[in-house]
């Protein structure tokens, strides 16, 4: 399974989880089957308000789920419509958040969930 987490900084699983996808500067998509990790810019970071393309920032890269603290409603949205799974993330590094995720700690998100301002959430 490959599962993408917005990043900070560039320094892989010790990066820390963004809080919000579409701003984020960085993508980090873990294989968790092989363990290799991929390091992503995201391409679609300066978007207008409402304006997220969640799999345009993912430059084509295939993934099942998305763990990440803030989301807007139209990115789970397409996301869903896709099959891509959304988490809300916790607190810390890229790895602590793939430790919660492997052990069913993170609460998948729904439209409903999502944020409503661009900023970030208040979760």
């Amino acid at each position: 399974m490959k599962v993408c987490i917005p990043a900070g900084s560039n320094e892989g699983l010790a990066s820390e989880a963004y809080g919000h996808f579409g701003s984020a500067p960085f993508f980090v998509i873990h294989d968790t089957e092989t363990g290799e990790a991929e390091i992503l810019e995201n391409a679609n970071q300066h978007h207008a308000h409402g304006a997220c393309q969640p799999l345009k920032a993912l430059d084509g890269r295939t993934v099942d789920a998305i763990i990440v603290g803030g989301i807007g409603v139209r990115a789970i949205t397409k996301l869903n419509a896709s099959g891509i799974r959304v988490y809300r993330s916790a607190p810390g590094t890229i790895e602590s958040n793939l430790n919660a995720f492997a052990h069913q700690d993170l609460l998948e998100l729904s439209p409903d969930a999502g944020c409503q301002q661009h900023g970030g959430c208040d979760h």
